[in-house]
């Protein structure tokens, strides 16, 4: 039961952080110095995936209607008056996973390339503590320059291509140095090219459903599901957790960045940093 109840909390937190800019992996080192499961390393892994994948389950639900392609129109009969339903596929969905697929080959590349090699040498409190810090201060740098600017791309629909893969580079930043929040490069890589806040983070959110499965079906394969019947309640208390929270959390950064900015998130990293690099670098 208290295994179960260390689930639920590292869910709560994989719900949150995992959205916000803020770095999941950052929070994620901390509380497991100071909330470990009793289970073994590898079992651990295939935990921090499996969240994951409830958090993406999120997105799906969320996002349904603008990720399918398959929708239903009417299709005029021959009478006016019978109207016939046809399925067809959306175009502007299409386009939309053309650009999501685009945005994901620079930080696949990477990721299926080196990802032993980056956890061992990257996938420590230092890396994620300056990564924590150097991400919070461009946000508040490029908020503050954009504070007069008029965003050059306001909607999801309008990124370009070119703004897509732009983005992914940003992306790929997040997958070589632990610490710097997927959503927050991709968000902050939108925000840099003139990509309005809204259209930054709805098409974050998109690129984290292949991205993150992909990464996730990765290590389920390498690590395998060979677990007990508690392992593997554990494993779905967590991903229900996290996929709960998920949806609150998305919906509250959608109505949050109508009217604000990212500068708190920002001066929150800073301080988070600061704190890895005291517990880690100073007290422990």
């Amino acid at each position: 039961m208290f295994e179960i109840l260390k689930a639920v909390l590292f869910g709560v937190v994989e719900g949150i952080t995992e959205w916000l800019p803020v770095s999941s992996t950052g929070h994620m080192v901390l509380l497991d110095e100071f909330v470990k499961m009793n289970v073994s390393p590898e079992f651990w892994d295939t935990f921090l995936v499996v969240i994951q994948l409830g958090a993406i389950l999120a997105v799906v639900l969320l996002y349904w209607g603008e990720i399918w392609p398959l929708k239903r129109v009417v299709v005029e009969g021959k009478h006016a008056t019978n109207p016939q339903k046809a399925i067809r596929l959306d175009k502007g969905v299409l386009n939309l996973w053309g650009k999501t697929i685009v945005a994901c080959l620079p930080a696949a590349v990477i990721g299926v390339a080196f990802d032993d090699w980056l956890n061992a040498h990257f996938y420590n409190w230092l890396v994620v503590s300056i990564m924590l810090i150097v991400v919070g201060v461009a946000f508040i740098i490029i908020e503050n320059r954009n504070s007069h600017k008029t965003p050059r791309t306001e909607t999801m629909a309008d990124i370009s291509y070119k703004e897509a893969f732009a983005i992914g580079l940003f992306q790929v930043i997040a997958a070589v140095f632990p610490g710097t929040s997927r959503s927050g490069a991709t968000i902050l890589g939108g925000l840099m090219i003139g990509v309005s806040r809204p259209a930054a983070a709805n098409f974050t959110f998109i690129l984290a459903i292949p991205v993150m499965a992909g990464a996730s079906l990765l290590k389920l394969l390498k690590n395998g599901l060979l677990y007990t019947s508690t392992e593997y309640i554990i494993l779905a208390v967590g991903m229900v957790v996290a996929f709960v929270v998920s949806l609150f959390i998305i919906k509250f950064l959608l109505s949050y960045i109508r009217k604000h900015n990212f500068k708190p998130f920002g001066w929150y990293r800073i301080v988070l940093g600061a704190l890895v690099i005291l517990y880690f670098g100073v007290l422990h």
